[in-house]
């Protein structure tokens, strides 16, 4: 689970939970004054109180559900040229899929000194039902492993802005307790059996270049970012491992219409990385550590037109593959997905778009509710 800027937007499209309560007057919260198309820019800059949401869960790999979650923006004091800040969100809420997964947390999410500090904090449980199909390994690919995972997480996070640059640098602290029960009583080739019962913990440094136009839905510029995690035991951690994680995100407007989207991405574990924390190919369309390895690459892009005032059509297919051992080198199986969406405009000025992707991977189909960008991270 993972506190971010998701949440911010989930909320900002939950005033259908409110629809019913609003008087006469508030519904122009919700029309826009250029095109009287519905619209929720105003209600954004005037955020206040505490709102519940409900958004669906469509992973593959859990199956569909809902989350149930309470939001409470805390705003900022407008600047002199009433210019929209972000404000500052805390959150607590679950939610529940159809293979018996839930989960439960709450969070904050600052945005301070006028966006040179960004920070999260979260921490949540979560009881996840999920399938384990090894990597590289023939026979589990056929017969995964079914498994239940019960997870107790803890992370602090900040960034910093340097001077007025894109550039941010920062870290994390993270702890997490997690303790796997197999539905059938097998041996896992290549898990070990600490696995099962383990306490992670450790620091991640983090490094970021950001020129989006829009931090919700950009349309122009790029996004960099790599990111090292260190599992130690000095910091309670059962056995050391690490992770080196690389991702860039690029838009760029080919005219008025059109705009091109390109996504890179790729993570590295060492060896004592619990089975369920390896590198996997995230896809539309694909499930959730259904192509893992101890090296995932992927390549991504999304096509977006403008067709009719607020409405747009999407595009998207991508590539990705695994090197299930670092020591031999060899490519795994190669995975693709392709799909199509639309989105709506719902905050013409910010710029922030809603829609639905359906998406086809290498083995079944799948639906996503999109808000801002489906690359949002």
């Amino acid at each position: 689970m993972k506190f971010n800027l998701k949440i911010f937007i989930i909320l900002a499209l939950s005033f259908t939970n409110l629809s019913g309560l609003l008087s006469q007057n508030d519904t122009k919260l919700f029309k826009d004054s250029l095109d009287g198309a519905f619209d929720i820019s105003k209600w954004l800059f005037e955020l206040h109180g505490f709102v519940p949401i409900i958004s669906p869960i469509t992973e593959p790999a859990l199956g569909y559900g809902a989350a149930v979650t309470g939001v409470y923006f805390i705003p900022k004091k407008k600047t002199a040229k009433n210019e929209f800040r972000m404000p500052d969100i805390v959150g607590v809420g679950g939610g529940y899929t159809q293979n018996g997964t839930w989960y439960a947390g709450a969070g904050y999410a600052g945005f301070w000194r006028d966006d040179h500090i960004r920070y999260r904090g979260i921490f949540g449980y979560g009881n996840i039902n999920l399938k384990y199909y090894g990597s590289g390994n023939s026979w589990l690919s056929k017969n995964p492993a079914k498994f239940n995972m019960e997870s107790f997480f803890f992370l602090q996070q900040a960034l910093f802005r340097i001077k007025e640059s894109p550039f941010m640098l920062g870290g994390n602290y993270f702890f997490g307790k997690t303790k796997v029960t197999l539905f059938e009583d097998i041996d896992i080739p290549g898990v070990d059996p600490l696995d099962f019962d383990l306490i992670n913990s450790g620091i991640s440094a983090i490094g970021e270049y950001e020129t989006f136009n829009n931090v919700l839905s950009p349309t122009k510029g790029i996004r960099l970012n790599l990111q090292y995690t260190q599992a130690l035991e000095l910091f309670g951690s059962d056995r050391k491992n690490s992770r080196l994680s690389f991702f860039t995100l690029y838009y760029l407007p080919v005219n008025d219409r059109w705009v091109s989207g390109f996504r890179i991405e790729s993570m590295l574990a060492s060896e004592n990385t619990p089975f369920y924390l390896m590198p996997f190919v995230k896809l539309r369309g694909v499930p959730a550590l259904r192509y893992q390895g101890e090296i995932s690459m992927l390549a991504e892009t999304e096509q977006f037109f403008n067709i009719y005032k607020r409405w747009s059509v999407v595009g998207f297919g991508g590539i990705g593959t695994t090197i299930p051992s670092i020591d031999d080198m060899n490519f795994g199986t190669t995975i693709w997905n392709a799909g199509a969406g639309f989105r709506y405009k719902i905050a013409r000025l910010l710029g922030l778009q809603m829609g639905l992707d359906v998406a086809r991977g290498p083995e079944d189909m799948a639906f996503y509710i999109v808000f801002g960008n489906a690359w949002l991270k």
